[in-house]
């Protein structure tokens, strides 16, 4: 059986296939519902199709590429549904000049719903960019 860490991790690196791809509507069985979104510039998304929306219209961007999320730790709590994701975040954009970079650090809550882990909050710091 998987453990919950390796379950998270395992969807995160799904999540980034899924951006890669630019797949958006792909992404909403990863997201809760009432999923709150504080983007790199401090704007707030509410709902899993709000986020899937701004997604979709990044996918639109010709000069966007991908967003990737590099995990570097994840936390359970004590009841086992709930855990806190931690780590930095890339944003890559074609440009006149090659490729243009954006980066920070995430905190992501999951939440064990129905038997599989979404994504219920995210946080994102621009720190680069």
């Amino acid at each position: 059986m998987t453990s919950p860490l390796d379950a998270i991790r395992a969807r995160r690196k799904l999540t980034n296939k899924i951006i890669a791809a630019h797949e958006a509507a792909r992404l909403k069985p990863f997201l809760h519902p009432d999923m709150t979104l504080i983007t790199g510039d401090g704007s707030l998304v509410l709902g899993a199709q709000a986020v899937v929306d701004a997604f979709a219209g990044q996918f639109a961007d010709p000069a966007f590429v991908r967003y990737v999320r590099a995990t570097e730790t994840v936390e359970l709590d004590e009841f086992g549904d709930r855990a806190a994701e931690s780590g930095r975040w890339t944003a890559l954009w074609k440009s006149g000049d090659g490729e243009q970079t954006m980066s920070g650090t995430y905190l992501a809550t999951w939440r064990k719903l129905t038997g599989q882990w979404v994504i219920e909050n995210e946080l994102f710091v621009t720190l680069n960019g």
